[in-house]
């Protein structure tokens, strides 16, 4: 038997934002990693730290999602300091092309809703002229963008890896190659993983896909299903996008990332010819210079979505200690998942600011 202070469940994204910033402030933590059979969202991730469309119609999430991208350079910049990593955080501004007038409009609408919800997120329209100033190569096809300053991107396996490597700078373990069994509470958590036994005062419960199984063991509900998105990545280029897109964004290595797909099929993690053939038809409307650029690599990966696709944070009523964490945005929301998150379950209490979050909220009857 071992014994900690915090076990967290889950050994990606959002796992190991809330290990890693438990541990920073003097917890002794255990990151138990289902590893290699797990569908490992995380390494799919397209990478960014996206503010400006996060919680149309939950201002809850929209507060959130602001207040991780404004915690995300201090994340980047104690990751960096504690593991001698880049992450390849970029925060200068995010851009979401429209095609049509019907496309601006409706873009621009959104954004004029979430303003009158949540005080909006400083995003903005921009038409062709303006675009066309930052981005030169724009293709002809697109009529404008929404501007939004506060998005970003970043490298999600560099973020991944200086997560681990912090958790163990401080004297956490991280743990792969555990699937847990069982989870017992007698005002403890014994967590069963094969004949290992691993004690503590506190769980968090952020397996992703498996938290389904896993949260009704301490009393919480996690009604989370997978959503499939496909990507299209180049080789290296020379820098033709400054900026992250919804859609493409140019990667700190030189790579072009393309996507994405959401296709409700299940786990399947095929990848398909007709859905990267769409991915690659509207990003060269968008970027025509990647034209000559070849393919190197694509991949299948499958979201974590909730019924409404917000998070869900919640402490167990039955099992206090018991804290459950998932999203679909783990990279946007680790810097809140690191600074503000974990110290909160460290504390014993999530803030109020987070009660919009409960899985209860799925308990109420459809009309």
């Amino acid at each position: 038997m071992r014994t900690y202070d915090l076990i967290v469940i889950g050994g990606g994204l959002v796992g190991g934002a809330v290990a890693w910033g438990a541990a920073r402030l003097g917890a002794s933590v255990a990151l138990l990693d289902e590893g290699d059979v797990a569908f490992r969202a995380a390494r799919g991730n397209f990478g960014l730290v996206w503010v400006q469309s996060k919680g149309a119609g939950m201002p809850p999430y929209a507060h959130w999602t602001r207040r991780s991208a404004e915690l995300w350079p201090e994340l980047a910049g104690s990751l960096a300091e504690a593991t001698g990593v880049d992450v390849g955080l970029r925060q200068n501004g995010g851009l979401a092309f429209c095609f049509s007038e019907a496309e601006y409009q409706a873009r621009e609408d959104l954004i004029a809703r979430m303003h009158n919800e949540s005080g909006g997120s400083g995003a903005r329209m921009i038409g062709r002229a303006e675009l066309r100033a930052m981005v030169p190569g724009i293709g002809d096809g697109v009529v404008g963008a929404a501007f939004c300053p506060a998005d970003g991107h970043a490298n999600p396996l560099k973020l991944l890896r200086s997560l681990q490597s912090g958790l163990a700078g401080f004297g956490g373990d991280y743990l792969p190659g555990r699937t847990v069994d069982a989870i017992d509470y007698d005002g403890g958590f014994t967590v069963r993983v094969g004949a290992e036994r691993f004690l503590a005062k506190r769980v968090v419960i952020a397996a992703g896909l498996g938290s389904r199984r896993l949260a009704p063991m301490v009393g919480l509900s996690m009604p989370v299903s997978p959503l499939k998105g496909q990507i299209v990545v180049t080789e290296r280029l020379a820098p033709l996008l400054d900026y992250a897109t919804h859609v493409i964004r140019q990667t700190d290595e030189g790579s072009v990332m393309m996507g994405d797909s959401q296709e409700d099929v299940g786990f399947d993690i095929r990848t398909t010819t007709p859905i990267m053939r769409d991915i690659a038809a509207r990003n060269l409307a968008a970027l025509p210079a990647l034209r000559d650029a070849n393919v190197v690599r694509v991949w299948a990966a499958l979201r974590v979505m909730t019924p409404d696709g917000c998070p869900i944070y919640e402490q167990s009523a039955t099992h206090p200690g018991a804290f459950s964490a998932t999203c679909h945005s783990g990279v946007t929301l680790a810097g809140a998942h690191a600074l503000a998150l974990a110290p909160a379950v460290m504390a014993g209490a999530l803030p109020a600011s987070l009660a919009a979050f409960n899985a209860g909220r799925f308990d109420v009857p459809q009309a």
